[in-house]
């Protein structure tokens, strides 16, 4: 029982080792770099200004 769960508890690290360095391999979401990008209207622009103060 004790060999089991020496090797489960080594595949489990494995396992979470392979997801969070696959996880930081990849990049990261661009639709926030894409909107930022855009031209944004007038009243977007406020409203943002608006949150950012809201949120200081």
């Amino acid at each position: 029982m004790e060999k089991w769960l020496v090797i489960l508890g080594i595949w489990a690290m494995c396992a979470t080792c392979a997801v969070l360095f696959i996880r930081g391999a990849t990049g990261g979401s661009s639709k926030r770099a894409a909107a930022d990008e855009r031209a944004r209207p007038a009243s977007r622009a406020s409203a943002g200004d608006a949150r950012a103060a809201v949120n200081d």
